[in-house]
C-alpha cells in the first residue's frame, strides 16, 4: 500500500467532521479562563483536534472492523472501513501522534489535570478496545461516549486551576454530559437491528429503540434545564438544545423494526453540532 493511500486512511479514520466537537470544548474553556492565546492553548487545541480523534475513532474502526463490514452506514463521514492491512498502522499512528502532545500537557499541568487527562484517555481506549469494550455495556456506553467530548473541557478547566465543584461549573459539566449521553443514545437507535444481528449490546438494544429515544429526549431537556440555571447571558446556551429536541419529536414512536429511520435525524445532528457551537461561541463572546 502506498504512503498516500495510508495517509488517506489515517485522515478519514480520524473523522474530520468531528474534529471541532473535541477541540472546541478545550479551546473555549481554556480561553474563557486564561483570556489569551498561548502555546498551551495552541498545542492543546491541536491535540484535541486531530490526535485525540484519531486515537478515539481509529481504535474504534480497527476493533469494530467485522461489525462495520455489515453496517451500510460505514465507509463515509459516519465511519471509515479500514482494510486489515492498515490496522496496525492506524493503531501506531494514533499512539505516536498523541505522545508528544500528552507529554507537553502533563509537563505544564498539575496533578489534578494530569489525572483527568489520564482518565479521559483511558475512556477513549476502553470504549472500543478488546477485553474492555465499554461501548457494549448498556448505559456505560453513553456515559463513556459523553466523556469523550466533556473530557477536553474538564481537562482545560483543571489545567487552569479551576474548582470544578462550583455551582456554575458543575451545572455546565452536568448539562454537557447529559447532552453527550443523549446524542450517543439516539445515535445507537439506528443500529438496533444490525447490533442485535451481530450480537452487539448497546443502550438502545437493551432498552429498545422507542424507550431509548424518549430517554434521550428527557436528557436533552434536563441539559437545557441545567443551562437555564446559569444566569444571564450564559443561560442563552439552552437555546441550542431546542433543535435537538425538535429532531427527536418525529421519532418518539419509533420501533425496533423501524430503527433505521433514525439515521435521518442522526445526520442532522452531525451538522447541528456546528449550530450549537456557534450559539456557545456567541454567548462566550458576550459574557
Amino acid at each position: 500500500m502506498t504512503l498516500t493511500k495510508k495517509l488517506n486512511y489515517i485522515f478519514w479514520s480520524s473523522r474530520p467532521i468531528s474534529w471541532v466537537n473535541t477541540a472546541y470544548p478545550f479551546a473555549a474553556a481554556y480561553l474563557m479562563v486564561i483570556k489569551k492565546i498561548d502555546l498551551t492553548l495552541i498545542l492543546g487545541t491541536l491535540f484535541f483536534l486531530i490526535p485525540y480523534n484519531l486515537l478515539m475513532y481509529g481504535i474504534n474502526d480497527v476493533f469494530d472492523y467485522e461489525s462495520d463490514l455489515r453496517n451500510p452506514r460505514k465507509g463515509g463521514i459516519e465511519g471509515a472501513l479500514l482494510p486489515k492491512e492498515i490496522h496496525r498502522t492506524i493503531i501506531w499512528s494514533a499512539i505516536l501522534s498523541c505522545v508528544p502532545f500528552v507529554g507537553y500537557l502533563v509537563a505544564v499541568g498539575n496533578l489534578n489535570s494530569t489525572l483527568w487527562l489520564a482518565l479521559f484517555l483511558f475512556t477513549v481506549i476502553a470504549y472500543s478496545a478488546k477485553n474492555l469494550r465499554f461501548k457494549e455495556k448498556p448505559v456505560l456506553d453513553s456515559i463513556t461516549s459523553a466523556s469523550h467530548f466533556v473530557g477536553p473541557m474538564i481537562f482545560a478547566l483543571a489545567l487552569t486551576g479551576q474548582d470544578l465543584t462550583t455551582p456554575k461549573l458543575s451545572a455546565i459539566i452536568i448539562a454537557f454530559t447529559l447532552w453527550g449521553m443523549a446524542s450517543h443514545a439516539f445515535g445507537a437507535v439506528q443500529d438496533v437491528k444490525a447490533d442485535r444481528e451481530g450480537n452487539i449490546s448497546s443502550i438502545a438494544t437493551y432498552f429498545g429503540a422507542r424507550n431509548t429515544t424518549r430517554v434521550a429526549m428527557v436528557m436533552y431537556l434536563a441539559a437545557g434545564f441545567y443551562l437555564v440555571t446559569l444566569g444571564w447571558p450564559t443561560n442563552l446556551v439552552a437555546i441550542a438544545a431546542i433543535p435537538y429536541v425538535g429532531i427527536l419529536i418525529p421519532h418518539l414512536n419509533i420501533t425496533d423494526e423501524t430503527c433505521e429511520t433514525a439515521n435521518k435525524g442522526w445526520k442532522l445532528f452531525i451538522w447541528l453540532n456546528f449550530f450549537a457551537g456557534t450559539v456557545v461561541n456567541m454567548v462566550l463572546l458576550n459574557a
